[in-house]
């Protein structure tokens, strides 16, 4: 069985579009998380549902999780945790790998691989790539989320967390 934490090669050929003249667009590769932590104890001594950790890019005005393109040669693995670090300020464990999600990204289709993971240290610091980051419970991140495509991910970590 093929070793899935690292890409058999940067760049996949996909499907021509519009015809024999379209020929192939090479799939962008991009790697990222749900970085989550427990949430807060409740008067019981039970725990409230998790916060997950939304980004805000100015450069495209939206709130987004963690992700993105992996480096020439770079496993998924190793780009997921550098794709966190970068834009959260976190050191993280990566969990179980959650779906993956496929979408034409300024017409290119684009392959994003996703995985749960908790933080271990560090600490946010603004900068031009990612100017916020919020700590929400899973229904308000939902609501925050710019793209729909990204809730599924929240739900997935929500299964997997609370069966």
């Amino acid at each position: 069985m093929p070793d899935r934490s690292t890409p058999s090669r940067r760049v996949r050929p996909a499907p021509p579009t519009g015809g024999p003249a379209a020929g192939f667009r090479s799939t962008v590769l991009a790697a990222g998380a749900v970085l989550w932590v427990p949430g807060p104890l409740r008067k019981n001594g039970g725990r409230k549902k998790p916060r997950v950790a939304l980004v805000h890019r100015p450069k495209y005005d939206d709130w987004s999780l963690p992700k993105g393109k992996l480096d020439p040669g770079e496993g998924w693995r190793a780009a997921a945790l550098r794709e966190v670090l970068e834009e959260t300020g976190m050191r993280c464990v990566l969990g179980p790998e959650l779906p993956a999600q496929h979408y034409l990204a300024q017409g290119r289709p684009k392959e994003v691989r996703y995985w749960s993971a908790v933080p271990t240290g560090g600490a946010f610091r603004p900068n031009r790539e990612v100017d916020r980051l919020e700590w929400l419970p899973p229904r308000r991140a939902k609501e925050r989320l710019t793209h729909p495509r990204d809730r599924v991910l929240i739900d997935a970590l929500l299964k997997l967390l609370l069966g």
